[in-house]
């Protein structure tokens, strides 16, 4: 059938419609790498009552904005949704399906532009997790478009030069047989300027320790890059076990502005282009007593606050980032290692500690409170929490717009609105997004 692409949506589909019946307007049709304005002859893969799935058997009349992919995997791999689109149309997708998620779902109309900040769109990756199969025979890869079956993958194009030799490196090592039997993925973490690479092993309950350690150091020989190899056991009830260490479990990641101790297993940016512009854009002109960073991971944002603003407390849940975090805030920084749920009740709860000691810092009203956190967002609850902090500024760093959206509600009942929003293009030929609005109150 002929199917019409109305808009591209989050998560990288076309929207388009069957014909209509006698009920109203026709049922939704999800097409993924396709663009607006797009005849297609459609081929339906799933039909639901309320909407239905399809692909594009053929390009009827194409976008003007439509290119050739450049990688030779772009539609059977699952990374990428955007190749087939000039990255200057990319960011229009992207800037238009966050203004309507924020229409949407926040009821909210933009008095202000939203700022686009680019990226250049290929190697920019610093960070990059592969799939490894041993049997039959060896592969490393991503997983395919809506599958977790494996798709081999020599080369990527949106990862950084270094990594795509440690990919080359990987598949020599595999073809030589020197893998090893339950080591289930790869991920390979570059510092800033490309020039030393760290490398994380995730393992079988019953991979051999003897074997991951004697393979992690033929790693190690082979590449010189490569500051050392963390390999861990798959997480058992949530907790995740360090198996084997050879070299170092850590990475010295250089900003304009600082250099970060990273840890394997901790979170870092991912694009290795625009983490100074990610900072400088949550941090700029920032100045106070007190600031409040959730979510802060390896302590990003927390480190260049504390050069203008007096006093920084920084919460995060993870032992492994908390530890880093530490490590890499000055004196005027507090590491509180906990949940933002639990960070922000207890301050509603008069600032009282578990054993009922008062704790000072909690009962200021903070000057900034700075938000990044994962793709669910914060929640109703944390939502409403941070409300109640009443901090006269709040800035939410988000990597999903539909979640950004739904804990926007509450903060705009507790008399909050958005001053800027930033398009900060962290992932270019994927249909992810990041954005950073500053909220005034």
């Amino acid at each position: 059938m002929l199917l019409n692409i109305e808009k591209l949506i989050y998560g990288g589909d076309g929207l388009a419609r069957l014909p209509a019946d006698n009920h109203g307007r026709g049922k939704a049709v999800f097409v993924p790498f396709v663009l607006a304005g797009e005849e297609i002859d459609a081929a339906l893969t799933e039909e639901k009552p309320g909407f239905a799935r399809a692909h594009a058997a053929a390009i009827m009349e194409p976008s003007p904005y439509r290119i050739q992919p450049p990688c030779p995997h772009f539609g059977r791999c699952g990374g990428c949704h955007y190749q087939h689109s000039t990255y200057e149309h990319q960011l229009e997708i992207k800037k238009d399906i966050l203004r309507e998620n924020l229409r949407r779902i926040a009821k909210l109309e933009l008095n202000c532009e939203i700022q686009v900040h680019p990226s250049p769109p290929w190697n920019y990756r610093n960070r990059s997790r592969l799939q490894v199969r041993t049997r039959p025979d060896f592969a490393a890869g991503y997983f395919k478009f809506a599958s977790h079956a494996l798709l081999p993958v020599e080369e990527c194009p949106i990862s950084s030069p270094l990594i795509n030799r440690a990919i080359a490196t990987l598949w020599q090592a595999g073809r030589a047989g020197k893998a090893v039997e339950g080591v289930r993925e790869v991920e390979f973490f570059a510092n800033g300027d490309d020039s030393r690479i760290l490398v994380e092993l995730l393992c079988a309950p019953e991979a051999r320790r003897a074997a991951v350690r004697a393979w992690a150091e033929e790693l190690c020989a082979s590449m010189p890059e490569i500051s050392g190899v963390a390999a861990f056991r798959e997480p058992q009830k949530g907790v995740q076990e360090p198996l084997v260490a050879v070299g170092s479990s850590e990475l010295t990641y250089q900003t304009k502005s600082a250099a970060y101790r990273v840890s394997a297993g901790a979170f870092f940016q991912t694009n290795r282009f625009l983490v100074d512009d990610l900072v400088d854009i949550v941090t700029r002109s920032r100045s106070g007593e007190l600031a409040l960073d959730l979510y802060a991971g390896v302590g990003l944002f927390s480190r260049a606050l504390a050069g203008s603003i007096r006093h920084i407390v920084s919460v995060e849940s993870s032992q492994t980032a908390t530890s880093d975090l530490k490590y890499n805030l000055p004196l005027n920084a507090e590491v509180f290692h906990t949940t933002t749920d639990q960070y922000l009740a207890q301050r509603g709860d008069n600032g009282r500690a578990g054993n009922g000691a008062v704790l000072p810092q909690l009962l200021h009203k903070p000057d900034l409170v700075v938000v990044d956190p994962p793709r669910g967002g914060l929640g109703d609850r944390v939502a409403r929490l941070l409300a109640e902090v009443d901090a006269p500024r709040v800035t939410y760093v988000s990597c999903d717009p539909a979640t950004l959206s739904r804990d926007l509600v509450p903060l705009q009942a507790a008399g909050y609105r958005v001053e800027e929003v930033h398009l900060v293009d962290l992932f270019p030929q994927t249909y992810h997004l990041e954005s950073v609005l500053h909220l005034v109150c």
